[in-house]
């Protein structure tokens, strides 16, 4: 076929307003209905006989692929208008006679996407929640038969006695069945949706299950307490002092190895695989902190080694320090919860800005631009806040056990 002349451009066609057909070339022609409606028309001669056919409004089918349209209508030397009668009559192909059981397209799914965690936990957690609320009740149905009743007769059980385990459950089936739609093996709405569906249905989460913050310890407490913790000379209290002083999460600290740590920029590297934004998170050491690892130092075996190590080589327990915490010292905050006591010390005393606030504490902040705009990590600005902190925390008169010594004279002895 010949090439298209191409008269028509984007911006002439936006000037257009004279009622007919504007030729583009080759065939391919540009309708104006009174009223405005636009359309396109390719105009063929075929054995002799010169017909018109609709391409599509301009609305729906841009320029260019009205040119590729018309350019592949007569490649084969058939009517183009008769071709697309004949497809219209032809029969929708049969939907599949067989449908899987809920747990076989479960457990298809799982093997696919459950190689993706890198928690042991959560694959388990996932398939339990299924084998134990789900399984028993639509388990053995057909994919394409479960409905929302079905749905909720698995749901309204644990809805409120274990709501974080039916929310999970909800959005987990509501994958699976997805999964299923996905293979052809049922059609329509997803029975378990939540907005504008089961959300109808089932009281929200915030209704059954009020939001549980962390305990906090507040702020103008903390350097009692960090006096005090300075007197016990164990691991668990080193770490929990070097929890305080960097504001970090209990697994980031509990999991700290010598080789994370650069002395030369005084600085604190938290993996991306143990960091809860699944990126690397460097943290400014204070003048408090480094001493605590100069302090732990002396028990150092080699590089990669746990620097707040427990029994048998492995890391603290978080256990270990909530329990330091809670029961010996008689606090009743969370480990967690003296990231909620820097944080209050940020905004109420320490004059620090919410971004550096948040950046010292690793949140990620939702709003995309404000990511895009905050790149770089500001490791200087966010030193000078956590020395700031540092010295709220361990006034000049403040003395701590060094373990080190502590155990060295507990072996002499």
């Amino acid at each position: 076929m010949a090439r298209l002349i191409q008269q028509l451009t984007e911006a002439k066609i936006r000037t257009l307003t004279k009622i007919g057909l504007h030729h583009d070339g080759a065939g391919l022609y540009l309708q104006i209905k009174q009223g405005g409606a636009r359309s396109w028309i390719y105009r063929f001669t075929l054995n002799g006989r010169t017909r018109d056919m609709g391409l599509g409004a301009l609305a729906d089918v841009s320029l260019v692929k009205a040119r590729d349209k018309a350019s592949a209508t007569l490649d084969d030397g058939i009517d183009p208008i008769e071709h697309t009668r004949a497809q219209a009559i032809i029969p929708a192909a049969p939907k599949r006679n067989f449908s899987p059981t809920f747990e076989e397209v479960a457990e298809s799914y799982m093997a696919d996407r459950l190689k993706r965690l890198r928690s042991e936990v959560h694959r388990h957690q996932w398939r339990q929640t299924l084998v134990d609320h789900a399984y028993p009740i639509i388990g053995k149905m057909p994919v394409n038969e479960i409905e929302t009743n079905d749905v909720l007769a698995v749901l309204k059980p644990i809805w409120e006695s274990k709501c974080e385990t039916a929310s999970r459950l909800r959005g987990r089936i509501e994958r699976i069945l997805a999964r299923a739609g996905v293979e052809g093996y049922r059609t329509g709405a997803n029975p378990a949706a939540w907005r504008g569906h089961l959300q109808e249905a089932l009281p929200s989460r915030s209704e059954v299950q009020p939001v549980k913050h962390f305990r906090a310890m507040d702020y103008q407490d903390v350097p009692a307490f960090m006096a005090e913790l300075g007197q016990i000379d164990t691991v668990a209290a080193v770490s929990l002092r070097f929890l305080v002083l960097t504001a970090a999460r209990t697994n980031e600290v509990i999991g700290a190895r010598w080789n994370e740590v650069d002395w030369n920029e005084r600085t604190w590297t938290v993996p991306a695989v143990r960091a809860k934004t699944k990126r690397n998170h460097k943290v400014p050491l204070s003048t408090g902190a480094l001493a605590i690892l100069r302090e732990m130092e002396p028990l150092r075996s080699s590089g990669d080694d746990f620097i707040f190590p427990g029994q048998k080589g492995a890391g603290q327990s978080s256990m270990t320090l909530l329990s330091l915490l809670q029961r010996r010292m008689k606090r009743q905050a969370t480990c967690h919860g003296m990231r909620s006591s820097f944080r209050d010390w940020a905004g109420d005393e320490g004059g620090v800005p919410r971004d550096l606030a948040e950046l010292s504490l690793a949140h990620v902040v939702k709003d995309a631009t404000e990511r895009a705009y905050r790149r770089k990590t500001a490791v200087e600005r966010r030193r000078a806040v956590m020395q700031s902190w540092c010295d709220y925390c361990l006034p000049l008169s403040t003395t701590v056990v060094n373990i080190a010594q502590a155990r060295h004279r507990a072996t002499a002895a």
